[in-house]
């Protein structure tokens, strides 16, 4: 089986997008998970002017452009089953459109409590619940919970909640991702250092809260890695990366994996230079970790993760001119999107011919997204066992 080394360095441009009237930086993509002979593979990318686009993957035009105004749009993802696509909104509401149809107004609406702010959600893995995490107001900071289920007996298009986690993150909730294959299983990230792992069927909070980690700093990206996807990595907005293996929670192996507190600081980059990280990549079938990262210039790095520390495999370059902030990785047939400050969104593909075009400048436009950059407590982290 090739390593995904190997295909990551195979990798060439097939396809750029076409401009738009409004250039925005591409701050993150999902991909539609249904196959419809026929149809179009979409992708739905979300934009610093607080909208989402959906593209046509193979072509990368605009096909229809969905709006949270006045409210901004936060976070990108498509449901597992079919191709409505959700968005966290600053309106205090999680949206779903039906990403084929353009319709301006969402097909449901999933109404918070007063005074949420949402700037991060998930939809589990068998599109049943989902999961949206505030901004700090006052002294809240929540996790708010929706059935995402559509009701035959219940024509409505608004859900109020069916309830919301208070008392575990003390600042923003940055982060939340749910468990790839149990849909009662939940990690977030917070402002506040900590990276809390759930099991929503328990009933309340307290018992629901698995275990607690700390990443010391401000959470910019979870995600689930290992067999069995028993594993979680996180990453801090000041480049710092961290990894933990739940399956030691109850022996005495330690939790931690790695802990790195700023990447840039250790990783030998040889001759080039890693300037951020973007996001972390688990392949399945070769049970591998690795982690993007970038340059201010648009290189894009794969890094080797492993209990030693992180290790530069090879990179991309030729296709930003600016920081680039998403990718979205295709496990069926080994392509990669990637959008940035530039306002591309770009499409790789294994051993194709290289597709000319012209790199745009990085633009100079205010980002939607805020890069909370604080120092918190130095506990690693906190081990809870269930009652």
């Amino acid at each position: 089986m090739e390593k995904i080394e190997e295909q990551f360095a195979n990798l060439h441009i097939v396809k750029c997008s076409l401009g738009t009237k409004e250039p925005t930086y591409l701050l993150g993509i999902d991909t539609s998970k249904t196959v419809q002979a026929g149809k179009e593979n979409l992708v739905a990318v979300l934009c610093s002017n607080g909208s989402i686009r959906i593209y046509d993957k193979e072509r990368l035009s605009v096909l229809r452009e969905f709006s949270g105004y006045p409210g901004l749009l936060n976070g990108v993802r498509f449901a597992n089953s079919c191709d409505s696509v959700y968005s966290a909104c600053t309106d205090g509401t999680v949206k779903c459109w039906d990403a084929r149809v353009a319709r301006e107004k969402p097909v449901q609406l999933f109404k918070g409590y007063p005074s949420n702010i949402f700037i991060s959600f998930d939809i589990n893995c068998n599109d049943h619940i989902i999961c949206a995490g505030t901004e700090k107001v006052d002294d809240d900071a929540l996790l708010v919970f929706w059935d995402a289920r559509m009701n035959s007996q219940d024509l409505s298009t608004t859900k109020d909640p069916l309830g919301a986690y208070s008392e575990t993150h003390s600042d923003d909730v940055t982060q939340v991702r749910f468990h790839p294959s149990n849909p009662n299983m939940v990690v977030s990230g917070s402002s506040d250092g900590l990276v809390n792992v759930f099991d929503i069927n328990i009933d309340n909070e307290e018992d629901a809260l698995v275990t607690t980690c700390n990443s010391i700093s401000s959470v910019s990206c979870i995600g689930w890695s290992g067999k069995g996807y028993k594993q979680i990595y996180c990453m801090t907005h000041d480049e710092g990366f961290y990894w933990w293996d739940l399956n030691h929670l109850d022996t005495d192996e330690p939790v931690t994996r790695l802990n790195i507190q700023d990447v840039r600081e250790v990783v030998n980059m040889k001759e080039d230079a890693l300037d951020y990280l973007i996001g972390g990549l688990y392949h399945e079938k070769t049970d591998t970790l690795h982690v993007i990262g970038g340059t201010n210039k648009g290189r894009i790095h794969l890094m080797n993760c492993s209990v030693s520390g992180l290790t530069h495999v090879t990179s991309l370059q030729g296709g930003h001119a600016a920081t680039v902030r998403s990718f979205c990785w295709n496990v069926q047939d080994d392509s990669l999107l990637t959008g940035g400050e530039d306002a591309q969104l770009l499409l790789w593909k294994p051993g194709a011919i290289e597709k000319t075009f012209t790199k745009k400048e990085s633009m100079k436009i205010a980002s939607s997204v805020h890069q909370r950059v604080r120092v918190h407590s130095n506990d690693s982290y906190k081990r809870r066992k269930k009652q």
